[in-house]
């Protein structure tokens, strides 16, 4: 894989070239039929790309007309002078009138985009789309085909209402979603992810081996494996989930066998990575001039050349460009082999696929080797069984915490290597951090798992209409983490190597039994569901190391060899859910809707006095256009529907044992001996319990122009009371805070989402316009709390979470204004050149702490996204514009290289910096020692527009693909995060922590690459 880059692409290029043209030039020289002609071609479904059976074709102006077999190949002998117009239709499919020159030819049919009778996956079951009145959203199937670690980030700009951002760009790295806000403060915030029916929450776990950015546990998923994704948003969609719906629900199913005979599917996809931008820093030339000006302030007697004198400078030159060094042009591969169809009784869908990424920062990747069996039996007219079984093994080599920190402060003048060839240790100066070339190469920091995921239900018609199903599942993994720093290295020097090993080993298993009776009667439609869950969950882990090794040789695989062990760890928990279920859907004359359910759960994390919780919610539907009289007032609209919900749901991803008492163990020295003993650790609570989300919402869909046009609009209020807090409580319980329900959040806002199929015929063009905006508010903290400050954040009543809290800037102190505005520094010796600030509290001086305000939020006010898909004949160009407008992001990347003391590399923005000769108003003087300040100079405008994906797919025609004895062969050309249009001065705009209260914070994260992919899909 690490040999993948341009000159593979370019030989593929070559190669789809040639071909193309070959085709183009044997068309040209083939004479063109006049009279007596064969028609012949394929008729293949615009979105599977899998040939139509039994559509009808018919040649204008007459009456022949002939039905496509089993692949969707047709052929007929027409006297008629070419070229001929064709009529092509089918149930279910839009009509098409296409012209007819010569040779083989295939057309692409499109489903009728009404899509009233697409069935939808929601809770439990699946519904026709017309029949839906909760807020479901479907992703759309041109977001999915990307080549991605991961399914979850393909949502971005995806679906109205759902913001989604990367928490690093480390190969397999996680992403921050959130649906309709964040509401909770201490406990989860990421939706509940349902895969085949089996629940799961998104969290990356370790043994506390590791060091940097964590795996996405959803990354373990091979994206070619993904037939849908159905995103649930209120609480009557939701609400069927009881506890883990309150965050939203997204369900995703996995591509089934298909009715026909055995396909054989191959795709392989490669390209390249880089890093989209880099942060522009001073060279060793102008670092050197800056240290001795900071040097000289600090001691003037000294003179102006206490580090270098102006010669030695001006052999420098560039120095060490520590960003060049580390990043790369990185390679990037996926391969999917699939084989699927049908027998009489069976349907079976294989494939095995292997996902290689290797880092922009070297010697990083995310490797995945996966295999899938899904296979579905009718074993007698009554009894269906199926099964949904997936194996991965995922390895990382995971960047080491804080290197980009230490790249972009590592001075120029420093040298990767020292005179005799060994590695240079550290920052030569007084800011103590390591070599980073030295920790990415050298150190070992490694995961890798081994995943057994999977669902089996048996489902049994007992009577007409009335169906049992038994649903076993199964998430299994086991992980091997390691992690060794060298002596040769800064981190491993003082302790001649340090190792440490840790192991985790996870299973949750789940039964679900339920009773679904769907009936019609007249103009009444009915199904009601009844049911009973459970499911169980334990982890256990260990952890050991070592330190003062021999030898480096032989890294982690020999603890011990190391003199000095490192005191062992281990843990273990579990975590059960018991539910009752139940829904009730009813619908009269396709006019009326009714939707109600409720759950019970009953979970083992929260107190005896409160375990159990109720979750009911109710919906409301009309469909005016189904009305007698609508088409008679309102004829132009197709189809026009109002829907309302209310609902409760819950979020009780709080950890395990948070309603407990525990005991910490602590070593004592008593008499020479170290003993160990248990001290109380937190006080129990037994009346802890859920956070309960109240969600209102009303809407409405609208489609208009033959379905061409469609449109859907919401407005929701969600209310999240009994917030789980650390509430402070009196010392003389011995404690300092309990964990409590107490506190209030709400999220309100507003969606649109737009579809429209402008164009038809040999152009067709289909796109999806999404736009959100959400206003998240804390509206109590409890025990009459106002706020509480968190770093540089603040939670406070009134405001949203993730509200900025520091200084604000006046400009910088001049010549002449030491003394009357001095005390606005900050500074016990004010200076010129140094910064000044607001007195926001009006006391006459600066003080950092009393002086601190609110200086923004990382908020969106909206978020755009906006996919397209044209296509012409055999060519199909798609492609995805995101945008997110007015979030703010705390630089601190920025904070720190704009601290000008000499001691580290310092941003570009430095050469402007004050000094007697530049009196600048905006960056300050160069001192040695500066006071770090946060204040508004740190928090950027982060709003952007990225050409999030773009892919150009040619389909070769029949001709070609009987030449090859294949059944179809197409060719891709992508590239993803193409262009950002952003003011953002740091690597990406797109960045989040992914805390709760601390979001917006861009403190040292890997950088999201920009890449480029070349592709070929082959059919058997």
């Amino acid at each position: 894989m690490k040999n993948i880059g341009l000159i593979a692409i370019l030989r593929w290029l070559v190669l789809i070239v040639c071909i193309f043209f070959w085709h183009k030039a044997q068309a040209q020289i083939q004479p063109k039929p006049i009279i007596n002609a064969s028609i012949q071609g394929q008729i293949i479904d615009a979105n599977t790309k899998v040939g139509i059976p039994g559509v009808t074709v018919r040649l204008e102006a007459v009456t022949h007309s002939v039905r496509t077999d089993d692949q969707g190949h047709f052929s007929f002998i027409t006297g008629q002078t070419l070229p001929a117009i064709l009529h092509i239709s089918s149930l279910g499919y839009e009509s098409l009138q296409t012209t007819f020159n010569q040779g083989d030819f295939e057309i692409l049919l499109k489903p009728e985009l009404s899509n009233l009778e697409e069935v939808v996956v929601v809770g439990y079951g699946s519904q026709r789309r017309a029949d839906i009145i909760g807020a479901v959203a479907s992703v759309p199937k041109l977001v999915l085909n990307q080549s991605l670690s991961s399914f979850d980030q393909a949502l971005k700009g995806a679906v109205a209402g759902v913001q989604v951002t990367q928490t690093s760009g480390q190969p397999g790295g996680g992403v921050s979603i959130r649906v309709r806000g964040g509401a909770s403060i201490q406990g989860g915030n990421e939706p509940l992810y349902v895969i085949d029916g089996f629940p799961l929450y998104s969290e990356a776990q370790g043994t506390g081996v590791n060091a940097g950015a964590s795996i996405n546990p959803l990354a373990a998923f091979d994206m070619g494996e993904v037939e849908q994704i159905e995103i649930l948003k209120d609480a009557a969609a939701t609400a069927i989930y009881g506890s883990r719906g309150a965050n939203g629900v997204i369900l995703v199913t996995t591509k089934k066998g298909r009715a026909g005979p055995t396909q054989i599917n191959y795709s392989n996809r490669f390209g390249q990575q880089q890093i989209a931008r880099k942060i522009p820093l001073l060279n060793a030339s102008e670092f050197a001039l800056l240290r001795n000006e900071a040097l000289f302030d600090s001691n003037p007697a000294l003179g102006p050349f206490q580090y270098l004198s102006q010669e030695a400078i001006g052999d420098l030159g560039e120095g060490t460009n520590w960003q060049n060094e580390a990043f790369r042009k990185a390679g990037i591969q996926q391969q999917q082999l699939s084989l699927g169809g049908s027998s009489e009784r069976i349907q079976y869908y294989l494939s095995g696929n292997y996902f290689l990424q290797d880092g922009i920062l070297r010697n990083t990747d995310f490797d995945r080797l996966g295999m899938r069996a899904n296979i579905s039996v009718q074993a007698t007219e009554r009894l269906k069984i199926e099964t949904n079984l997936a194996i991965q093994r995922t390895k990382s080599t995971i960047a080491p915490g804080g290197i980009i920190n230490a790249l972009l402060l590592m001075p120029p003048t420093a040298t990767i290597y020292e005179q005799d060839g060994s590695y240079t240790l550290r920052n030569p100066f007084e800011n103590i951090f390591s070599n980073p070339i030295a920790s990415l190469l050298e150190t070992i920091n490694k995961t890798a798992s081994t995943n057994i995921f999977g669902t089996s239900y048996a489902q049994y018609r007992l009577l007409k209409g009335l169906h049992a199903k038994v649903l076993f599942g199964l998430d299994a993994k086991s992980q091997n983490d390691s992690y060794y720093t060298p002596s040769s290295i800064y981190e491993g020097a003082s302790n001649n190597g340090n190792a440490a090993l840790g192991s985790r080993s996870y299973y949750s298993w789940l039964n679900e039994n339920t009773l679904t009776y769907d009936v019609n009667w007249r103009n009444h439609h009915v199904d009601v569901l009844l049911g009973f869950t459970q499911q169980e969950a334990r982890n256990e882990y260990f952890n050991a190391g070592a330190q003062n090794f021999v030898t480096d040789e032989l890294t982690v695989h020999s603890l011990q060899s190391g003199s000095t062990l490192i005191r062992p760890n281990s843990d273990a928990y579990d975590w059960v859910l018991h539910s009752y279920l139940s829904r009730i859907n009813y619908n009269y004359d396709n006019r009326y809707y009714l939707s109600a359910s409720v759950r019970r759960d009953g979970s083992s994390r929260f107190g005896p006095n409160n375990k159990f919780g109720i979750f009911p919610s109710i919906a409301l539907s009309w469909r005016a256009s189904n009305e007698s009289f609508f088409q008679q007032y309102l004829p132009g609209i197709n189809d026009l529907k109002f829907r309302t919900s209310y609902g409760r749901t819950g979020n009780l991803e709080i950890g395990q044992y948070q309603s407990l008492a525990t005991l910490n163990t602590l070593n004592y020295l008593i008499g020479g001996n170290i003993l160990t003993g248990f001290t109380p650790q937190r006080l129990g609570n037994p009346t802890l319990g859920w956070e309960t989300t109240t969600q209102y919402d009303l809407g409405f869909d609208i489609a208009f122009a033959k379905n061409k046009v469609q449109f859907s609009f919401d407005t929701y209020y969600k209310r999240t009371t009994d917030l789980l807090l650390n509430v402070e409580i009196p010392w003389t319980s011995g404690f300092s805070s309990a964990l409590q329900n107490f506190g209030t959040v709400s999220n309100r806002g507003y969606e649109f989402q737009l579809r429209i199929n402008p164009l038809s015929g040999s152009l067709q063009w289909t796109s999806d316009l999404n736009f959100s905006v959400n206003r998240n508010r804390v509206l109590a903290l409890g025990n009459e709390s106002e706020s509480y400050i968190i770093g540089n954040y603040i939670v406070q009543v009134g405001q949203p979470l993730g509200t900025f809290y520091g200084a604000k800037t006046d400009g910088v102190l001049q010549l002449g204004e030491e003394q009357s505005q001095g005390v606005f520094t900050g500074n016990a010796e004010p200076a010129a050149g140094d910064r000044r600030y607001v007195d926001s509290n009006n006391d006459g001086l600066f003080n950092v702490a009393s002086d601190r305000t609110i200086i923004g939020n990382a908020q969106p006010d909206f978020t755009i996204g906006f996919s397209n898909s044209l296509r012409y004949r055999n060519f199909e160009l798609s492609f995805l514009l995101y945008a997110s407008v007015g979030n703010e992001v705390i630089n601190e990347n920025n904070q720190n290289l704009e601290m000008f003391s000499g001691q580290q590399n310092a941003s570009a923005a430095a050469l402007d910096r004050w000094t007697p000769q530049n009196p600048s108003n905006e960056i300050p003087r160069a001192k040695l020692d500066p006071a770090p300040v946060f204040s508004d100079r740190y928090v950027e405008d982060a709003s952007f527009l990225r050409l999030r994906s773009v892919e150009l797919q040619y389909r070769f025609p029949v001709s070609v693909n009987r030449l090859l004895h294949i059944k179809q062969l197409s060719v891709q050309l992508s590239a993803q995060n193409l262009w950002t249009w952003t003011n953002y001065s740091g690597f990406d705009p797109e960045v989040t922590s992914g805390s709760n209260v601390q979001p917006g914070r861009d403190a040292g994260i890997y950088p999201i690459a920009k890449s480029f992919h070349a592709g070929v899909a082959i059919t058997f």
